[in-house]
């Protein structure tokens, strides 16, 4: 015959099981946290974005081409949905919408120099004013050489924010971030091939 448990190991049984449970459910309810990289990621990718609007915007009053036109309100599109997921996240977390001046450690692009704090594909001030001062078909050749190199820097952002120790790993900076760089991919192939299309007559 087996003796009984005796209360106080019952009870120190219940303790720790109820300890393990707990700890679970707040592992499971908490899941990977975000890193300060996921933070300057999201402020950069904003103000990343905000350029692309800027360069989007300017499409309507001077291109020649129907498909360039199409293809920016796509770009656009996306780009706003994104801005809006990412000052989301943000709040959410408590956290400031806006990036700081020399907050970014991102690498620049080979060749792509900028003025806006180290990230990669931005246009230059005197870039943004040629395109803004181009019409026709070449504001169509210049809108779509300037936004692949722009979408190719947010490409690199991603890549870095991966390539950051603990970072990328909460759930919702990970498919932010994994959507940037599928749109962003797609983006490029299509603009690719608008450069080597012949334009409408």
């Amino acid at each position: 015959m087996t003796k009984p448990f005796s209360r106080r190991r019952a009870a120190a049984l219940l303790v720790a099981a109820l300890s393990a449970c707990a700890a679970a459910t707040a592992a499971a309810q908490t899941g990977p946290r975000y890193a300060p990289a996921d933070v300057a990621f999201m402020q950069g990718m904003i103000a990343h974005h905000a350029q692309a609007l800027k360069m989007t915007a300017l499409v309507p009053g001077r291109s020649a081409r129907a498909d360039v036109r199409l293809l920016a309100e796509r770009i656009a599109a996306s780009q706003v949905s994104e801005v809006a997921q990412m000052r989301q996240w943000l709040r959410t977390r408590g956290l400031d919408t806006a990036a700081m001046a020399g907050q970014h450690q991102h690498q620049h692009a080979a060749g792509a120099a900028d003025d806006h704090g180290g990230m990669p594909g931005m246009l230059t001030e005197a870039e943004l004013a040629a395109l803004e001062a181009a019409s026709g078909a070449e504001f169509d050749r210049l809108f779509l050489e300037y936004m692949i190199r722009h979408h190719e820097g947010a490409l690199t952002m991603v890549a870095t924010l991966f390539f950051t120790n603990g970072a990328g790993q909460e759930p919702e900076i990970f498919r932010l971030a994994t959507d940037v760089d599928a749109d962003q991919r797609a983006e490029i192939a299509r603009m690719r091939a608008l450069l080597g299309a012949p334009a409408p007559r």
